[in-house]
């Protein structure tokens, strides 16, 4: 039998339904998954959808990070904005606190903190609103991880507080030659094909190269690995990466 070569957590996005709106399928995806980003009602997620991601969590024994994001509820959070870093702490900051309140009910707790959208990219390259979250973190808890891209000004940010920082790759998104997300509606930005999901992801643990969207071999390391819930076809999509990175001798674990 062969040894497992390594270990790779692998995460993806719920909570994310809002009233009558249904987005994704929570309890399929936590059936895969290893690691549960869960709105925290800024970009989508009403309390009652958010409390039952967290229970369904608890009850599979799958981590509980906090999606926190801009205050975009009409644009899914994927609208790029400018606030004042003091602002953005307090909004960061609030919900996490909301976030963990709502676990800790289900029996469980926040393990880690990923920004979502437009956040997540704006901080991976403006020092300024990284550090906001980065404080934002600290303020409530210290020892939690902040998820996000190797190489980024959220990475920086987190050494600068003493926050652990743990770098991820997006299986299902598409790479610029620089490491960065391809933006989404521009060409290659979405990948929805399970096999080549699921190839990519086993290419991005086991030999630490994704291929960006102009055939260059991008550097990665991930300790977790991304699939999004809301991409067409996400639960095959999990499913053939989890079975891929089994495959390959991955043991699938949270980082938290």
């Amino acid at each position: 039998m062969t040894e497992p070569t390594r270990c790779v957590d692998l995460n993806a996005d719920l909570g994310e339904s809002f009233g009558a709106w249904r987005l994704g399928d929570d309890d399929a995806l936590l059936s895969i998954v290893t690691s549960a980003n869960i709105a925290c009602g800024f970009h989508a997620g009403d309390p009652l959808t958010i409390r039952r991601a967290c229970a369904g969590a608890v009850a599979r024994g799958v981590a509980i990070g906090a999606q926190v994001s801009y205050r975009d509820l009409p644009g899914f959070g994927r609208r790029e904005m400018t606030v004042p870093p003091e602002e953005l702490e307090a909004e960061i900051l609030y919900q996490i606190a909301a976030l963990d309140g709502v676990a800790r009910a289900a029996g469980g707790r926040v393990s880690y903190v990923k920004p979502h959208g437009a956040l997540y990219n704006r901080a991976a390259r403006d020092p300024e609103q990284a550090a906001a979250i980065a404080a934002a973190v600290v303020s409530y808890d210290p020892g939690l991880p902040l998820l996000t891209l190797p190489g980024s000004a959220t990475e920086a940010a987190a050494a600068e507080v003493r926050l652990r920082a743990v770098t991820e790759a997006f299986a299902d998104r598409g790479y610029a030659d620089d490491g960065s997300l391809v933006p989404r509606g521009q060409p290659g930005a979405l990948v929805t094909d399970p096999a080549a999901v699921a190839a990519r992801a086993v290419a991005m643990v086991t030999d630490g190269v994704v291929e960006s969207v102009s055939g260059h071999l991008v550097e990665v390391s991930p300790r977790s690995v991304c699939v999004h819930g809301d991409t067409p076809g996400a639960v095959q999509i999990a499913a053939a990466v989890r079975a891929g990175l089994a495959r390959a001798g991955v043991t699938l674990t949270p980082f938290a």
